[in-house]
């Protein structure tokens, strides 16, 4: 979803060669190696994830050998050839226990499977790598991938009531701008980890509803439930917005509200 986004973005100012599982899988060490040195890229950008959060939990070996030991994969590549790495992360870091944005800084305490193991590719880079991003996202939709806000419109089409959790907090996130964001931060070279979500927070029920208002359906009834009443196999963060402005500092601009995209997406 995000992959797709970023190369026509990334094209015009760049020479770029996107690559799918098919012909480079992030778990073959030994074909990420030869990938990369016959590339001699400047910079490697991770979007691959195993990002199915409750199959994790049933599936933790692919979930590791996807998220923390293909990115390890792909950073000791760029190590052999002196390329940047650009890794996506994911607000699932996080316990969600704070009531303040979450900042770089604060220490990471996730909660399931999935954060676990996208928290020990970090690390894995961080451990191999001097010349690297890691950008933690979160909450993604776009037009190339199944997302919630693709779902719930075709959940609506089908049916009269939704019911949709309340208490999960974030940062809905548009893969255009944060594409954007990441051709913005490819022209300032900075290393480390950074935060880029679109602006404002909202939780699943809002964002549901806004939705079906931007679309003008109103013969759907959206029903707010608890995270409990859903059982779903992985814990999620009850609150897991993110502090942008570290991201705003480098680049001199902000990223717009997610009402804001939102509506442009459904336009």
């Amino acid at each position: 979803m995000l992959g797709r986004e970023l190369v026509p973005i990334l094209s015009p100012k760049n020479q770029i060669r996107g690559v799918d599982i098919d012909d480079f899988d992030i778990t073959a060490r030994g074909k990420v190696q030869k990938e990369i040195e016959a590339f001699q890229p400047e910079v490697v950008i991770n979007t691959a994830a195993y990002t199915n959060v409750d199959e994790c939990e049933s599936k933790r070996e692919l979930a590791f050998a996807v998220n923390a030991e293909g990115a390890r994969n792909v950073a000791l590549a760029c190590a052999t050839t002196g390329s940047k790495m650009i890794h996506l992360s994911t607000d699932y870091v996080f316990d969600g226990f704070s009531q303040i944005p979450y900042r770089e800084e604060d220490p990471p305490n996730p909660l399931n499977t999935y954060g676990k193991s996208k928290h020990l590719g970090e690390r894995y880079i961080q451990e191999i790598l001097e010349n690297y991003l890691i950008i933690r996202t979160e909450w993604l939709y776009g037009q190339y991938g199944k997302n919630f806000v693709d779902t719930i419109l075709k959940t609506a089409a089908q049916q009269k009531e939704l019911r949709v959790v309340d208490d999960q907090r974030g940062s809905p996130t548009f893969t255009k701008d944060l594409s954007l964001a990441i051709a913005r931060l490819l022209e300032i070279k900075d290393r480390g980890i950074l935060h880029v979500t679109n602006a404002g927070s909202c939780t699943w029920f809002e964002l549901a509803k806004k939705i079906l208002e931007e679309r003008e359906i109103d013969h759907v009834a959206v029903i707010p439930i608890s995270s409990k009443e859903l059982t779903r196999p992985a814990k999620r963060p009850a609150y897991s917005v993110m502090d942008c402005q570290k991201y705003q500092q480098l680049t001199k601009s902000k990223m717009r509200p997610w009402e804001e995209a939102l509506r442009e997406y459904l336009s």
